[in-house]
């Protein structure tokens, strides 16, 4: 190699001006004495060129010449030490170029799928990597952090229509328009053990067109999701729960192809009945709108009727509770009453039968304010008015000191007389009461 490079010097001063050494030696040309002569010729740099070539495969030089001239020595006769030098040097760049294009850098967001002889092998990681060049080994770079999506049912926008992939049967035997999103990635890589393949190797290797593959897979998950639905339940009541139906169905239609993949939205852009019948469902929607409102009006009426009609049946529970303890508790007053009179009762019966006669009279004339005494041996009756008596005695007599003497007689004289007649009538009353009792 020192040879090589010595010979190849492209700072030797020798070049284009021939072998200025004075021998015929393969020498490589010294530095002339003359620094005074002017550039080299051409036509000498290129018979140098050629001279040092040929003394790689051991030739001597030729005495010169240019373009179209004849070499000054004989042909090219290398020897068979330094042919096969030359052929081993050129094996060995050949050799460090191709070991060289192992070289290979993973990105983030990628995995490298190594093959060998078109076999799996492993899965690297982001980084600079090497593997054993073509033909041995190849590697294949497997993008797993970008989310893909695709549409079904239309093509960029909803009124760019694919019939063939929209239009899908109901439950009840209806056609409805179906147009639907779906975004999906790779899964993550996860340790392996020896022999299993990588999510990104599966997606390689499993599926021939796994993109294609993932988009028949949600057609066949959402024709058998609305399947099993009747139209009207799919058009207005359950899309969010029909998406995540078609995700579920779709994740597992892919586990059992072991594609690698992992289905992460679908979203259901529009659902709706055919163009040619569009109408007719246009005054079913407004028809189940009317319903909707006057369910809500409804549910506001008992909302607001409810609370008051069981307020008013707590109000009358508690009315009940109370009045029943009231008449509870009387009634065991009456009986325990009753039960002590008939133990008294039975110790006096005369006592105790006089006094609940007085004490029934006295229940009865407490309240009248007339009363009126029918005599014995006369058609006479009679009538002590009690009120006024009450009134006279219980009304106070006002003094004045400009009140006469006189008139404070009369006044006192007048409440003495009233007061013995409030006397009188009482003691009559209480001898009357007493001779009816005698009567009886």
């Amino acid at each position: 190699m020192l040879r090589v490079s010595k010979i190849f010097n492209l700072n030797d001063p020798g070049w284009g001006r021939g072998n200025q050494n004075g021998s015929g030696q393969n020498e490589p040309p010294k530095r002339p004495s003359n620094q005074g002569d002017g550039p080299p010729d051409l036509d000498q740099v290129w018979a140098d060129f050629n001279n040092r070539i040929k003394s790689v495969f051991g030739n001597k030089k030729s005495g010169g010449g240019g373009f179209g001239k004849p070499p000054r020595t004989g042909g090219f006769n290398p020897s068979p030490k330094a042919a096969k030098f030359g052929i081993v040097f050129i094996i060995i760049v050949a050799l460090l170029l191709w070991l060289a294009s192992g070289f290979y850098i993973v990105r983030e967001g990628q995995v490298g799928v190594v093959t060998q002889f078109g076999k799996y092998l492993k899965t690297v990681q982001p980084g600079f990597q090497w593997h054993i060049p073509r033909p041995v080994q190849g590697v294949e770079l497997v993008d797993i952090a970008s989310v893909r999506s695709f549409s079904v049912g239309y093509r960029d926008n909803s009124r760019n229509k694919v019939l063939p992939e929209a239009l899908m049967l109901t439950e009840d035997e209806n056609i409805v328009d179906v147009q639907f999103d779906v975004q999906y990635r790779l899964k993550a890589e996860m340790p392996l053990e020896a022999g299993d393949y990588s999510p990104a190797a599966d997606y390689i290797f499993r599926l021939v067109s796994p993109d294609e593959s993932v988009r028949q897979a949600a057609e066949t998950a959402m024709r058998e999701v609305v399947g099993k639905q009747s139209m009207n339940k799919i058009l207005y009541e359950s899309r969010t729960a029909a998406a995540m139906d078609v995700m579920k169905l779709m994740q597992q239609i892919l586990d059992r192809y072991q594609s690698g993949i992992e289905v992460t939205t679908v979203a259901i852009q529009n659902v709706q009945p055919p163009e040619q019948v569009q109408a007719a469902f246009e005054d079913a929607i407004k028809a189940g709108q009317d319903n909707e409102r006057q369910k809500n009006e409804g549910n506001a009426y008992a909302s607001k009727v409810i609370p008051e009609a069981r307020g008013q049946a707590s109000r009358m529970m508690q009315d009940a509770e109370g009045y029943r303890a009231t008449v509870v508790g009387k009634a065991q007053g009456e009986a325990s009453r009753f039960e002590s009179i008939e133990k008294e009762y039975s110790k006096a019966p005369d006592i105790t039968r006089e006094r609940m006669y007085i004490s029934t009279l006295e229940d009865v004339f407490k309240n009248a304010s007339k009363v009126m005494v029918d005599t014995e041996g006369g058609n006479n009756m009679m009538y002590l008015p009690i009120d006024k008596l009450i009134e006279q005695t219980s009304a106070p007599t006002p003094a004045s000191a400009t009140t006469s003497a006189s008139s404070s007689a009369v006044t006192s004289s007048s409440s003495t007389a009233s007061a013995s007649g409030s006397d009188a009538s009482a003691a009559s009353r209480n001898r009357l009461t007493r001779d009816n009792f005698d009567r009886r």
